[in-house]
């Protein structure tokens, strides 16, 4: 049986949604640009890709058109290679990689390219609202389901003792982390620069103005942040509650992709990998704690390969919020010294469908820098659910 082997990754910069650089790009605009770039640095022909696997949540296209086979056309690949749209909320990015590897694992393909995009600036505003979304029968006896996920975050913090104190230093550790990690360019490596139009309206008039600008890096992180910044913060649910602004993830838009080939081809070409699929394991647990969902599906997963906790030397759990992260850390016994090396969501941004597949690229670059075996990219997932990949790092 064969192999499934990441060939390359290429992403945007992420940026602050509706006031960042990404403000005014269609989705197939940043998903097509990605896909282009790790195509080439993979150093395949186009026309080699069978399938594009594209994660969202929110899915943008012309008349709810499959987005990922836009992107693909968008990219420049032929009308030959195929497209296939999903959504597993925050895990879209790696639920993609995963069924990318999985086929080919199974032979049903040599190489296909996935990953996730999402443009929150353009998509998640109220007009989302403006259809019978909910369903009656869930309302009434499931109702936990539709809650805010800054809810699920103050429940958890709450429910677990999590203190506002506790999720304010972690916070302040990423921001730290990552302005460490952007000051190495650390980075680099994965981010494509990307050329788009940024709107900017005037506060005072409302006049909408555009300007060309090229998106190289991350701008949503706070290189500048203290601690008592961060206490300063009121929480968003009132005073009782925990989440604030700087201890949750910050929305934001962007699009990541890798490339996933078969190990054999690989070899032939002389391509080297960055890394190999091992497994993906998903669980569900209660939807008004979703954020420790986490704690579910990383045991299945290790259980599933003979290792445990001590024997992964880097993770990226995502920073969906500080409390849940520091909940699943403690529950599962991750050192912090292998946990969200370079800073997470806090203060990268979370772009939904994306992060799985920005995780992934990110952990097995510095997962080669550090000379790490295996790694996992896990996050929870909104609905009360975790996931969680392993991947071996050559």
């Amino acid at each position: 049986m064969s192999e499934a082997v990441i060939v390359s990754t290429a992403r945007t910069g992420l940026a602050k949604s509706y006031r960042g650089s990404l403000n005014n790009t269609h989705s197939v605009d940043m998903a097509g640009f990605v896909i282009s770039q790790a195509v080439e640095r993979a150093g395949i022909a186009p026309q080699e890709v069978e399938d594009v696997i594209l994660g969202a949540t929110f899915h943008e296209g012309a008349q709810g058109k499959n987005m990922a086979r836009l992107a693909a056309l968008r990219a420049g690949l032929p009308v030959t290679t195929a497209g296939m749209s999903i959504n597993r909320f925050c895990s879209s990015g790696l639920q993609s990689i995963a069924l990318a590897a999985q086929r080919i694992v199974f032979g049903e393909g040599p190489i296909m390219v996935a990953g996730g995009v999402e443009s929150i600036s353009l998509l998640q505003n109220d007009k989302i609202n403006q259809f019978r979304a909910s369903n009656e029968w869930l309302k009434e006896n499931k109702p936990e389901v539709y809650m805010a996920m800054i809810e699920t975050a103050d429940i958890v913090a709450k429910r677990y003792s999590i203190s506002r104190e506790a999720q304010d230093e972690y916070s302040l550790i990423s921001q730290q982390r990552t302005a460490a990690a952007q000051e190495a360019g650390r980075f680099d490596q994965e981010i494509v620069p990307f050329p788009t139009t940024m709107a900017i309206q005037d506060k005072e008039t409302g006049e909408v103005s555009y300007k060309q600008v090229t998106v190289d890096r991350d701008d949503c992180n706070r290189p500048n942040t203290t601690l008592e910044g961060l206490q300063s913060l009121k929480p968003v649910r009132g005073p009782e509650w925990f989440v604030t602004a700087g201890n949750a993830s910050q929305l934001s838009d962007g699009a990541s992709v890798c490339v996933v080939m078969d190990s054999k081809v690989a070899e032939q070409r002389n391509i080297e990998p960055m890394g190999i699929f091992r497994g993906f394991a998903v669980a569900g647990c209660e939807p008004d704690e979703m954020g420790i969902g986490p704690v579910y599906a990383i045991p299945k997963l290790l259980e599933r390969h003979g290792l445990k906790v001590d024997d992964i030397d880097l993770w990226e759990l995502n920073e969906a919020f500080a409390s849940q992260v520091i909940y699943c850390r403690d529950k599962l016994g991750i050192p912090m010294d292998r946990l969200n090396v370079n800073g997470g969501s806090i203060s990268v941004g979370h772009p939904y469908g994306v992060t799985g597949s920005r995780l992934t690229g990110h952990i097995l670059i510095e997962g080669k820098r550090r000379g790490s075996k295996y790694v996992v990219v896990t996050m929870c997932i909104g609905g009360g659910q975790g996931a969680a990949g392993l991947f071996e790092v050559v």
